[in-house]
């Protein structure tokens, strides 16, 4: 991942995005705002496949009320660092130039979002309702995980189903506070071991199942010391 600058920071969207395209090499852009969290892989494709279709310059969301979304857009290359250099001639610098002016020289086809697909996130409010809509989505943990990994500095992709079962098997097996517990240290043994950080997990995670279960089989049928009293509380 190559990281990209405007000069100067907050120089606005227009100069983002010609710091951004000055590192692409691709004949396509895929520029995508991060206040959208509701965009998905259908609504990406559906804008890739359009200016592919169309043969045109670019291809924009549009948002429920109609209006140019052209920071959620596929670019040709070539006519997006042609036209931001016509401005850059034009004005004499690109900083703080609205990106409407960008918009009106590019040869656009538009797509049409579905109203969650162009919820963007401006405000305190607007997070607030994006979390409740999320909730309602069944996402919550997805978007918990995220919160938590942007928190604390890291990203590590693992497979939370196999934490999930790992943790469902330590406290059915072993005892409730086991789960939290075993998850911890699973994390914790991964981090030790090195290596590629979600294949670490993984195997941690198996060995601690397949403990677990060999715990659950052991103490079956018998009054294990802290087992059922804990699972009584």
């Amino acid at each position: 991942v190559r990281w990209a600058r405007e000069d100067p920071p907050g120089g606005g969207p227009v100069a983002a995005l010609d710091a951004g395209v000055r590192c692409a090499e691709a004949d396509t852009v895929l520029v995508l705002s991060a206040d959208l969290p509701f965009l998905g892989e259908p609504t990406v494709r559906r804008l890739i496949e359009t200016l592919d279709r169309t043969g045109r310059e670019g291809a924009l969301l549009t948002d429920a009320e109609g209006r140019d979304q052209p920071l959620v857009a596929a670019y040709r290359a070539e006519p997006l660092r042609r036209e931001l250099a016509l401005l850059a001639t034009e004005y004499g610098s690109l900083p703080g130039l609205p990106l409407r002016l960008l918009v009106e020289e590019l040869d656009l086809a538009r797509v049409d979002a579905d109203p969650l697909a162009s919820f963007d996130c401006d405000t305190w409010e607007d997070i607030s309702t994006a979390r409740a809509r999320i909730r309602e989505h069944g996402t919550v943990l997805d978007e918990w995980i995220t919160a938590v990994k942007d928190e604390l500095g890291i990203e590590l992709d693992v497979d939370t189903h196999v934490l999930l079962d790992l943790a469902r098997d330590a406290a059915h097996g072993v005892a409730r506070p086991a789960a939290p517990l075993t998850t911890f240290l699973v994390g914790y043994a991964a981090a030790k071991a090195g290596g590629d950080g979600p294949e670490a997990v993984a195997e941690a995670a198996r060995k601690a199942a397949a403990l677990a279960v060999r715990w659950a089989d052991e103490t079956e049928g018998t009054d294990g010391p802290g087992v059922k009293g804990a699972d009584a509380g």
